[in-house]
Formats: structure tokens, C-alpha cells, sequence
């Protein structure tokens, strides 16, 4: 059974950062994923608010900075099926799926989804495009290893017959494969998805086609998305009216979440944004019960955007339905005004979706949780990102919504206790075998006498 100082169970953004900054300390790391690329739900995003920088250009260094360390060993496609407690470590149960391509052979080509007959919807794309029935999961997909789904292959043969590798790298008798490994702490990072569109009916059924969630939007915007442009998925054409219904997913006890989800009203305000620079000519309206702007230049981004022409109207959404002409009629009772019920229309609808958490808590044996499904911390005992099992920690929304600043931020601090639990509780000493460029060493240039690299990155806590 193979053996680490720290498993990390989730690639995005906190995962990453995480895993990073244990393996600049010198400490063996697995970082466990079950989607097919490290990266997250950060790297499908446009841009990030409140700055608009390119989401993409934040978290592909990360990607390829994890790929590259010696350190880390990295399993994508991987489920954490169990994680159990023994004495001081950890003992995880993982099951790897089957790719249907041999990840040792493949040389990511894409010849093979070049010549697949099949289209289906893609999965990255939040099903606003098409991939192959086998394809590289997106351009800067890390590992660049593609993946076959079996429920939509043919069976064609054309991607065996085309692959250039010798042996082939199409597998299709790749079965699940059960791994069980150990390791002296474990970070929880699993990241969080969206409810539902059709969580709450009397929004949306699923069926209307011009009623679309947060991230889709988002994979519209993107330089990276689908069709280049934003388009109503009805009739592929630019909307001229769109409408932004915040508290769609949250803070509503009907659909069983009745938190805030803390970042549904930035989100839609940046896509809003990003929509207004996209299309000009489109009146964009926001429907909002209250605008919940709470970190660090987010009030300033709120005026801007009511500063751009964006209207911001305090109402409640009651019902959604569709007109013949695919064009979207809305309930709404007005707040601020007389508080009489009247009827708007759009010709697009965007829904800000509430934020669940990706974890299973029953996979994780000891560890308690909220009645929602977040990691809690022990009680009576302010002890942040540790949980209620000694030596397991957790980072980002696993422990509940929060926007990236505070996940990067807490996957610092994640690592930091954890490094201390290595050292202090599983007595672990890594100092001796850290690679040349990890260990202790002066800096010419430091302004402290002495100061070694190691010693200002203590300093720091390695929030960077």
C-alpha cells in the first residue's frame, strides 16, 4: 500500500493551492480528482470578479505548476469512495474509472476526436456545446489524455483504427480500478455544484430553453466558450432583453436551502457586466431582494455596474413561463415601489443557481457536518479549516459558499495545519530529504540578516 504525507481530495482552485504549498515544504503529495482534468469549476469561468481578470489565465499556471512538481502525483477521473481514521494516518479508498484510454500511451493527438461520428453534449460546456463521444476534456486540460464514453460510443472503431500510438491507446476493455492508499492528513477540497434549474418549478421545468443557469452564462462569455458569442439556445440569436433573477437557488426554504450563498449576487452582477461589453444594444436588468456586496472593492464593483446602465430593480420573482415566441414572461412583485404584482418579458433568462457542496460527508468516517452537507468545525472550539477528525482539515466551499479570495486563502491555512500535524503529531521530518531547491538556503537580497527563503515563506503563511 502506497504511502504519502498528505492526500488532497479535489483539483480546483483550493486543492491546487493546497497541494502546492505542501509540496514547496518538501512533503509527498496525491492529489485525488474525479473529473478527468484538474482545475476545477474556476478554470470553465470568464472572468473573476471584482477585478474581471481572465479566470483562466489565474488557474492554468496552477494546473501546469501542479503537473510539474516532483512532489505531487496527481490521479484524475478518481473517486474518494472512503476516508478512515487508523491511529495517527489516514487510511482512503479511491476507485479510479475507466477512461477507455490508456493514460501511459496516449499522446493527446486528438486524432481520435477528429474522426468520432458521434456529438453529444458537453458536460464541460454545461450543455451549451457539443464534444465527441471521445475527446480531450477542453484545450488546456491537464492531463492531456482523452476520455471515451462508453454510453454514447457506436463502436465504430475509427478512433482505434486512427490512433498512432503502438500499441493503441483505445482500450475498450478498461474496467474500474479500486486503490487504497494512506497518508498522514488529508485535505477535504472538494469544491461545490449548483442547484438545479428545475429545483424550484415554478421558475423552470427543465424545458424552456431560453431560461439558462449561472454557468452557462459563463461558458457564453468565455473566450473559450462554445459558439464565440452570447446567443439565446432557442434560435441562436443575440438577445436584446436579458434578465438576471438572483436568489433563484438560495436563501429559499421551499427548495431546502435557505442560506446565502454569499457569491450569486457578484457573479451576476460581473456577468452582467461582461454582457453589456458584449452586446451594447442589450437592455440587462437585474432582479434582486437584496445585493449582498460584502468583500473588498465589491460595493465600488456594484456601482460601477449600475454606473454602466445595468438596471437593478428590488423584486421578488414569482413565476416563469414561456411564450410561443420562446420569449420569457415574469411574475414579479415590485419591493420598493407600490408592491402590486406585474408581468415583464424577456427574451433571456438568467437564473443565479445556489451553491451545494460536491462531498459526500458519509464517505468520510468521524467528520461532521451541517444539516446541508458542509464540513463543520469542532464545536466549542474556534480551530479554522480543522474538522471534527484530528489530522483532517478542509478548504474552500466544502466548508460552506465562499468566493475565491477566501478559498485560496483558506487553502493556505489548510496546508499550514496540516504540515504542522506531519511534523508535530504524526512525527514526520522532511527537512533532510527536500530537494536542493526546497532546502534552506540565504537570500542575497532578503533585508533580513540570516533570513533564509523557507523562513520568509513561514512568515507569509504562504497566503501568495
Amino acid at each position: 500500500m502506497k504511502k504519502y504525507h498528505a492526500i488532497v481530495a479535489g483539483a480546483g482552485i483550493a486543492g491546487m493551492e493546497s497541494a502546492l504549498n505542501l509540496a514547496a515544504q518538501g512533503y509527498k503529495v496525491l492529489l485525488v480528482e474525479k473529473e478527468a482534468s484538474i482545475g476545477g469549476n474556476m478554470i470553465a469561468l470568464s472572468k473573476v470578479f471584482p477585478t474581471l481578470d481572465c479566470a483562466s489565465c489565474i488557474t492554468t499556471p496552477k494546473m501546469s505548476e501542479v503537473a510539474h512538481s516532483d512532489n505531487i502525483e496527481t490521479l484524475t477521473y478518481t473517486e474518494v469512495k472512503e476516508i478512515k481514521k487508523d491511529g495517527h494516518d489516514f487510511t482512503v479508498k479511491l476507485l479510479k474509472k475507466p477512461r477507455y484510454v490508456r493514460e501511459d500511451i496516449c499522446i493527446g493527438c486528438k486524432k481520435c476526436e477528429d474522426v468520432c461520428p458521434v456529438y453529444v453534449k458537453h458536460e464541460f460546456e454545461r450543455e451549451t456545446g457539443a464534444r465527441k463521444a471521445v475527446c480531450i476534456l477542453f484545450t488546456t486540460a491537464i492531463p492531456q489524455k482523452a476520455v471515451l464514453d462508453p454510453a454514447t460510443c457506436m463502436q465504430c472503431g475509427k478512433c482505434y483504427d486512427i490512433c498512432p500510438t503502438n500499441p493503441k491507446s483505445i482500450d475498450f476493455d478498461q474496467e474500474p480500478v479500486e486503490i487504497t492508499v494512506q497518508a498522514n492528513t488529508v485535505i477535504i477540497s472538494t469544491g461545490f455544484k449548483l442547484t438545479a434549474i428545475d429545483r424550484k418549478k415554478e421558475y423552470s421545468d427543465g424545458s424552456q430553453k431560453n431560461i439558462i443557469t449561472a454557468f452557462q452564462m459563463e461558458r457564453l462569455l468565455a473566450p473559450s466558450g462554445p459558439f464565440g458569442s452570447v446567443m439565446r439556445p432557442s434560435d441562436g440569436k443575440a438577445p436584446e432583453n436579458v434578465a438576471f433573477i438572483l436568489c433563484a437557488g438560495s436563501r429559499d426554504k421551499s427548495i431546502g436551502v435557505p442560506y446565502c450563498s454569499r457569491v450569486c449576487c457578484m457573479y451576476s452582477i460581473k456577468q452582467a457586466m461582461l454582457l453589456s461589453g458584449a452586446l451594447p444594444m442589450c437592455d440587462i436588468t437585474v432582479y434582486y431582494m437584496d445585493i449582498r456586496a460584502f468583500g473588498k472593492g465589491y460595493e465600488q464593483f456594484y456601482r460601477n455596474a449600475e454606473a454602466m446602465g445595468i438596471k437593478f430593480v428590488k423584486a421578488k420573482a414569482a413565476k416563469m413561463t414561456e411564450d410561443k415566441e420562446g420569449n420569457i414572461e415574469i411574475k414579479i412583485e415590485e419591493i420598493e415601489t407600490t408592491g402590486a404584482p406585474r408581468t415583464v418579458k424577456h427574451d433571456l433568462v438568467v437564473m443565479a443557481n445556489g451553491i451545494l457542496p460536491e462531498i459526500n460527508p458519509s464517505k468520510i468516517s468521524g467528520a461532521a457536518a451541517d444539516e446541508y452537507g458542509f464540513i463543520i468545525q469542532p464545536k466549542m472550539k474556534y480551530d479554522p479549516q480543522a474538522t471534527s477528525v484530528e489530522g483532517l482539515f478542509f478548504a474552500g466551499v466544502a466548508g460552506g459558499p465562499k468566493d475565491i479570495v477566501d478559498t485560496i486563502a483558506e487553502a493556505g491555512a489548510a496546508a499550514m495545519k496540516a504540515a504542522n500535524y506531519i511534523n508535530n503529531i504524526a512525527g514526520v521530518n522532511v527537512s533532510s530529504s527536500r530537494p536542493a531547491s526546497h532546502r534552506k538556503h540565504r537570500m542575497t537580497n532578503s533585508g533580513i540578516s540570516g533570513e533564509t527563503r523557507d523562513t520568509r515563506r513561514t512568515r507569509r503563511g504562504y497566503l501568495l
